[in-house]
């Protein structure tokens, strides 16, 4: 029997339901990191001595650029979750872009905005 080339409709409504869930999430979490960047310190500062002020400031600066990154690595996740929505609308979700073969269905349920096969993966740090 030959390879197939392609996932089945099935299959492919089955990975869209995984990535529409991933991205539900991943939005929810993007959208608090983003709330936690704007919010000014909760705890209130105004009432502690001015040493403690300047030390509470630096960590709520840290904390604030903790959480921009954080936010901006998950803004490139969703937007590598929605790119995955367009290839299984195409129907070229699965397949990997180095071999043409199609991606493994765990690793596709793992890592579902995955663009390579676990082989491809590995030859490209080679």
């Amino acid at each position: 029997m030959a390879e197939s080339l392609r996932y089945s409709d099935a299959d492919l409504a089955e990975f869209k339901e995984i990535i529409l869930k991933k991205l539900e999430a991943a939005k929810e979490e993007y959208n608090y990191l983003r709330k936690q960047i704007r919010s000014e310190n909760e705890n209130g500062t105004d009432d502690t001595a001015s040493a403690y002020v300047s030390i509470d400031d630096g960590s709520a600066s840290q904390q604030k650029e903790n959480a921009g990154q954080l936010a901006a690595r998950q803004q490139k996740y969703i937007k590598n979750l929605e790119t995955a929505l367009v290839r299984i609308g195409n129907k070229t979700y699965g397949i990997c872009r180095v071999t043409g073969q199609l991606i493994a269905r765990e690793r596709l349920k793992a890592v579902p905005h995955t663009t390579q096969s676990m082989e491809a993966k590995k030859n490209q740090y080679k």
